[in-house]
C-alpha cells in the first residue's frame, strides 16, 4: 500500500528542504500559525517538521500551492466572484451582511467577496498562539446583529476556522456560511456551521 503521508509535498520539496524552509521561516518571527499559512499546510504538520524528535508518525497532509491565482489581483477577483456566487447559492446575497476574512490569506479573497455582494467586510486576525486563537479586527465592519459569511483559502484542522466561528457568535454575529477556495477535510460543516470549498483535496 502507498504511503500518501505528504506525498504531494515530496513531489515539490523534500521532508527536508521543508523542514529548513520552516526553520527559516521561524528564525524571521513567524510563529506555527504563519508558518503553516505561508506553506499551505497544516499546524500540526508544522509542529511535527519543527520537532526535533523525528520518530513520531508524520502527520497525513497536502500541500495546497496557490501563488498562480495570488499573483494578480484579477485571478484573486475570479475566484472572489466563484466564492460569492456560492455564498448567493447558499444563503441567498441579500440575507448576507458582513464578510469576515481570515488572516493573511483569507483577506483578499473575503474583500472580493464583499465588493461582489455590497456588504461589510471585516477581518479575523490569528494571535501568536498559533492555536487558531486571534480576535476580530474593530477597524472594518461589525459583526453584532449580522449574518456573516466566513472567508479563507484552505481548511486543514480546521482550528482557526473553529476559533472564527467563536469569536463571531461572542460578539453577537450568526455565521451563516464558512467558504474557502481548498478544503483539505471530509467535512462540510464545522461547529453546525454549513462549510463550502470551492475545491476538495484529500489524501487517499
Amino acid at each position: 500500500m502507498v504511503d500518501c503521508s505528504l506525498w504531494v509535498i515530496e513531489m515539490v520539496l523534500s521532508i527536508e528542504e521543508l523542514r529548513m524552509t520552516a526553520m527559516n521561516l521561524r528564525k524571521e518571527g513567524l510563529n506555527s500559525q504563519q508558518i503553516a499559512d505561508e506553506l499551505s499546510l497544516s499546524q500540526d504538520t508544522i509542529s511535527w517538521l519543527l520537532t526535533d524528535n523525528q520518530s513520531e508518525d508524520r502527520p497525513n497532509d497536502v500541500r495546497i500551492g496557490w501563488r498562480t491565482i495570488g499573483v494578480r489581483p484579477n485571478r484573486i477577483s475570479a475566484i472572489g466572484t466563484i466564492m460569492a456566487d456560492v455564498a448567493d447559492e447558499e444563503l441567498g446575497f441579500e440575507e448576507i451582511e458582513t464578510i469576515v476574512g481570515i488572516s493573511i490569506n483569507g483577506v483578499s479573497f473575503a474583500h472580493e467577496v464583499a465588493r461582489i455582494l455590497d456588504c461589510e467586510f471585516t477581518v479575523f486576525r490569528t494571535t501568536d498562539n498559533g492555536d487558531g486563537s486571534g480576535s476580530l479586527s474593530n477597524k472594518y465592519g461589525q459583526v453584532n446583529g449580522k449574518k456573516v459569511v466566513i472567508i479563507d483559502d484552505v481548511l486543514s484542522t480546521g482550528k482557526t476556522m473553529t476559533k472564527t466561528i467563536q469569536a463571531i457568535k461572542a460578539s453577537g454575529g450568526e455565521v451563516g456560511l464558512a467558504v474557502v477556495l481548498v478544503n483539505k477535510t471530509m467535512r462540510n460543516e464545522i461547529d453546525n456551521v454549513p462549510l463550502r470549498g470551492i475545491v476538495r483535496a484529500v489524501a487517499v
